[in-house]
């Protein structure tokens, strides 16, 4: 027990510590992109973990398909550029942040940066900036310690990647409506609407 609440509150601390700096950050970019145009159309935080699905089939639909730019790690980052500052540069260089959930990612310190700084800019900006693809199911106790993620995922309409082939393409032309929408709250529209686990489950 008090192994876990030591974790807990290491965790927040960590937590509090990154919307500090995101507020910093934050105030920064307000100034610096009053009249700037978006770079990309979103953002793609993933884990490495899960590389093979953006790549193999995220990166083709959005880019080759729909003809939106995406912000990948490995591709748009700026080389000798610290990675936090590459982070937070693209996520506010991106009219959106595309969250691509899995375990991996939630156990990722890189991951639960970028979640950090793209949901702080969401409750900032009150604008629908923020694009939640869980890839795999994750029991609502497996978020227990990220009450962030818990709450925005209550909010918000999250997509989530099906198991059945034939409901692919409704998903694909989901998350593209959601990528289309510029303000306002995603689950307006009835098509994006789906049902948040509840947390006994």
């Amino acid at each position: 027990m008090i192994v876990c609440l030591f974790y807990h509150w290491r965790w927040q601390g960590i937590y509090a510590y990154h919307l500090l700096l995101a507020y910093i950050y934050d105030n920064r970019h307000k100034r610096k992109r009053q009249h700037k145009k978006y770079d990309y159309d979103a953002f793609v935080s993933y884990n490495t973990e899960d590389e093979k699905w953006v790549i193999n089939d995220l990166l083709p639909k959005l880019e080759d398909e729909y003809h939106w730019k995406l912000c990948l790690h490995h591709r748009d980052f700026e080389p000798g550029r610290s990675i936090l500052d590459n982070i937070v540069d693209n996520i506010y260089g991106s009219r959106k942040t595309i969250c691509v959930i899995t375990r991996h990612y939630l156990e990722s310190e890189w991951c639960s940066k970028e979640i950090q700084v793209a949901s702080f800019r969401l409750f900032d900006e009150h604008e629908d900036v923020l694009v939640l693809i869980f890839l795999e199911d994750i029991p609502a106790g497996y978020l227990s310690p990220y009450h962030r993620m818990r709450k925005l995922i209550k909010k918000k309409t999250y997509l989530a990647w099906p198991q059945e082939k034939e409901k692919i393409p409704l998903f694909w032309l989901k998350l593209h409506m959601a990528l289309k929408t510029s303000e306002g709250k995603v689950d307006e529209d009835p098509i994006l609407s789906v049902i948040v686990p509840d947390e006994d489950q």
